[in-house]
């Protein structure tokens, strides 16, 4: 999604979470797959920070944030290291990956007539994030808010034979976009059915390294529920 409407510390904690989770862990000259680079302002900073020998695979709808970020990755030469296609990851031939990162849109919502139709992230919150969860990466580092039935995501992860790895939690007041009068009530009426937790103005953003339970032999699933949902 488009890191550019989203908070500084939305921002700095996405980029934490692929520093930790993804470019440290990754071996020489492997690749990760972005869903929604926004700016690029998250991958660029995280370059800038860390020796990464490998090639990160980004996609982005919007056009002025995809001139953007071509604009900074060109400033930095880092085109080496990062590309960015406009266009959808779900509508492309999906590149192979060791990883896929993003922070996707998560936004619940009756429809997507809201102030930015792009957050939109299903009546839940939920369906793009489940739906990255469905393209069978081996590991998935994801952004979940806790108001966006974050239950359902974990379980939809355990489905498709994904353990959670590791996770990062950060408290946030709602914002802009998720106060909207009509994306509140919505809201309200999901944390009534047990589909979104919050506590006054806060919720809490998890960032999540998914693993192939084969693969990893640890899961902090039910860590992770008892934490998203203690709001």
């Amino acid at each position: 999604m488009q890191d550019i409407f989203f908070c500084p510390e939305e921002s700095n904690f996405y980029s934490n979470c692929l520093e930790n989770f993804a470019l440290r862990n990754c071996k020489k000259s492997e690749c990760i797959v972005e869903f929604g680079s926004g700016d690029g302002s998250p991958v660029i900073n995280s370059l800038l920070r860390n020796k990464f020998d490998g090639l990160i695979q980004g996609f982005e709808l919007n056009t002025s944030a995809w001139k953007a970020a071509n604009l900074t990755i060109d400033e930095y030469n880092l085109g080496h290291k990062y590309v960015i296609h406009n266009s959808c990851l779900f509508e492309s031939s999906q590149p192979e990956a060791q990883y896929l990162v993003a922070n996707p849109p998560y936004i619940p919502a009756p429809d997507n007539d809201i102030y930015m139709p792009l957050l939109f992230g299903g009546i839940d919150g939920a369906t793009v994030t489940n739906n990255l969860l469905s393209l069978g990466y081996e590991n998935v580092v994801l952004l979940i808010s806790s108001f966006s039935n974050p239950k359902s995501t974990i379980d939809h992860a355990k489905y498709h034979g994904y353990c959670v790895s590791s996770f990062l939690i950060l408290p946030l007041q709602f914002g802009y976009y998720s106060s909207e009068p009509k994306v509140k009530k919505h809201i309200e009426e999901l944390r009534k059915h047990k589909i979104a937790f919050y506590s006054g103005d806060y919720y809490f953003l998890a960032g999540v390294l998914f693993k192939k339970c084969q693969e990893f032999k640890v899961d902090l699933s039910d860590e992770l529920v008892q934490a998203m949902t203690s709001l």
